[in-house]
């Protein structure tokens, strides 16, 4: 089956202007034109724009994802550095969920405070209010 460019970013939630900007960068070389040169995408060209879509999401860069793509045109031959650049992207992202999940922990230890707070338990450690005590004995110390 064949899709337009519209159904293709209506599949992908991209837009056409995005997925235009990827075949001119090289990084959808296979995309078929019909004979008015209107664009033909495949199921095989979705699963690629979605793996696009995960390289990018998970914060590689266009020039190295192009050249992931040049890798791919070479063939077999190149499984192994393909093999390796999916690798470090497992690892770059599994460092990022790591960080992201020590921000969770932060951010819900925080929210469990402020449960506490609400509920009547305590006061707010970070209303300065509440932690500064100010001793003064005369006006001229304020």
């Amino acid at each position: 089956m064949e899709y337009t460019i519209k159904q293709v970013a209506e599949r992908v939630d991209l837009t056409e202007y995005t997925l235009r900007y990827y075949e001119k960068e090289g990084l959808l070389p296979s995309i078929e034109r019909d004979e008015h040169g209107i664009r033909q995408f495949k199921e095989n060209d979705i699963e690629w724009i979605r793996l696009i879509c995960c390289l990018r999401d998970t914060g590689m860069s266009i020039s190295k994802i192009k050249d992931y793509v040049d890798l791919s045109i070479e063939g077999d031959s190149t499984i192994e550095l393909r093999r390796q650049i999916i690798l470090n992207q497992k690892m770059v992202t599994e460092q990022k969920i790591e960080g992201m999940n020590k921000n969770l922990d932060m951010i819900n230890k925080k929210l469990k405070h402020y449960n506490e707070f609400v509920a009547g338990k305590h006061r707010d450690p970070c209303n300065q209010s509440n932690t500064i005590k100010v001793e003064s004995t005369s006006e001229d110390d304020i």
